[in-house]
């Protein structure tokens, strides 16, 4: 029944806002975590909103739901499957942000085939596609242990750093922080500080802005050489910027 009304009041986003967030948090009202899974569906139909209020209400509602789901790998991975391969553009981006939660509860089978459609995600014709794919890597990043990051996440996080859409761009200076975090400090120094290089020159003022927004916490996850060196000589850069945007962040 939830599943019909979501389908059939697709004009009528205040409900479907109202839906999408109350579905979280239904589930003891459905018989509690062994039968959470019948919110997916419904949830699953929300996602594929073109509302993006609604739409990143039910991926809120969704991991909410997954956390607590005993059997992650027959009812939760079809669905981002589902979600990640889809025709609209809507579901591959309300996918991007679903990865993260139940990666470390699946098999390693299911790993594999998670960051194959994780790295689907971020290669996306659609700019919005990867973007989200992009705001996501970073929590993705977290859940993948060890090599993982180095071998398969951190070429992707170069790979975005480097997109032709600027929104992209401005996403990826967080992920620098959080892949300096992660990674061991020699492979941030030699995966992530290039990135950072680049995006402080970077030829979109906005992209240089969230560089300068984020000096402190990037000098943070850097050696101590690469703060006193290039990191000292970028922040005077960008205190001479055209922008004055630039220069006051």
């Amino acid at each position: 029944y939830l599943n019909e009304m979501a389908s059939e009041m697709e004009d009528e986003d205040e409900v479907l806002l109202a839906m999408a967030e109350e579905l979280g948090n239904l589930i003891e009202h459905v018989g509690g975590n062994d039968h959470a899974h019948v919110l997916l569906v419904p949830l699953e139909t929300l996602c594929a909103m073109e509302e993006a209020l609604v739409r990143d209400k039910a991926v809120e509602s969704l991991n909410k739901v997954a956390q607590v789901l005993p059997n992650a790998e027959e009812t939760y991975v079809p669905l981002l499957r589902r979600l990640a391969t889809g025709d609209y553009n809507s579901t591959r981006i309300a996918a991007a942000p679903l990865f993260a939660i139940a990666y470390k509860r699946v098999s390693e089978g299911a790993k594999t085939e998670m960051r194959q459609m994780f790295s689907q995600l971020c290669k996306d014709d659609i700019p919005m596609v990867r973007k989200a794919a992009c705001s996501a890597l970073g929590g993705l990043a977290k859940e993948v242990s060890g090599v993982g990051v180095e071998e398969e996440v951190a070429p992707l996080f170069a790979k975005l750093a480097q997109d032709e859409q600027d929104s992209v761009r401005i996403v990826a200076v967080d992920n620098c922080v959080t892949l300096g975090k992660v990674l061991p400090a020699d492979k941030a120094q030699h995966l992530v500080f290039p990135v950072i290089r680049q995006l402080q020159q970077d030829k979109s003022w906005r992209v240089r802005y969230m560089v300068a927004d984020h000096f402190t916490e990037l000098c943070e996850v850097m050696s101590a050489e690469a703060v006193e060196g290039e990191m000292t000589s970028g922040l005077v850069k960008l205190l001479k910027d055209a922008e004055a945007e630039v220069r006051t962040a």
